[in-house]
């Protein structure tokens, strides 16, 4: 059997003007799964990540680590298939819509852009987004150009497909991606409803590892969502 460790991003600058970066609590969350990793001589055979600089930077950490230790790090093959749900489409495109259909969605979407404090302003955000996810599911019709539920799933089947289809037995492959593709390749292992899949997402933490054994033909779930790295409880984090 070959190993699939899917590893979600480390802490990204939530409420700062660019979110798509590690924030110093989100390099110092993936500087300690790459030691993790590299005491435990944990080594891959195939790196990918995906095309999002959050994603891009937690492989290099863990990549840094590796080398310190004298451990060999495959180059990081990006795939784009690995990227989050179509977020700018999401809040650009179809919220608005969203708020004048659905007088709850808006008020929702009022209190986060109200919202003061940094607790309070994730708070109102966790609630308007888990409900602008499950509008985003149950949406019959879309925007052209915005990723539709349907079509993230079979972004997530290709990802499934490409590591089962690479040559080699008992091989392991590492990818550094978001927390909406890990929960998705995790619905696809278990057979889970879409509402669950995204429970699922809202408990992903960052630099979490959840990890599948696979062959061509199986697709199993071996771990979920650990952090045998941080020991520190303080450190984890869900954004």
């Amino acid at each position: 059997m070959s190993v699939l460790t899917l590893v979600r991003h480390g802490q990204a600058s939530f409420g700062s003007d660019n979110y798509d970066r590690l924030s110093t609590l989100g390099e110092e969350q993936a500087r300690q799964l790459g030691r993790y990793l590299a005491s435990n001589r944990v080594t891959f055979d195939e790196v990918y990540t995906g095309p999002r600089s959050r994603q891009q930077r937690t492989s290099e950490l863990v990549a840094i680590e590796f080398e310190a230790a004298g451990l060999s790090w495959p180059s990081h093959v990006i795939l784009k298939d690995l990227d989050e749900y179509d977020l700018d489409g999401l809040f650009h495109r179809f919220a608005p819509t969203l708020m004048e259909r659905f007088p709850q969605f808006a008020l929702l979407m009022d209190d986060y852009e109200k919202s003061e404090g940094a607790q309070n302003r994730l708070r109102t955000f966790q609630r308007m987004f888990e409900s602008l996810l499950r509008h985003w599911q149950l949406a019959t019709t879309l925007d052209s150009g915005i990723e539709s539920w349907p079509g993230f799933q079979t972004r997530v089947q290709r990802v499934i497909s490409h590591v089962q289809n690479q040559t080699g037995r008992s091989r392991r492959a590492i990818m550094f991606t978001s927390g909406g593709l890990i929960s998705g390749v995790t619905q696809q292992a278990l057979g889970i409803s879409d509402e669950m899949t995204l429970e699922l997402n809202w408990r992903l933490r960052n630099s979490s590892m959840t990890e599948f054994v696979f062959t061509t033909n199986r697709f199993t779930l071996d771990n979920f969502n650990s952090l045998p790295h941080l020991d520190d409880s303080t450190m984890w984090t869900y954004r």
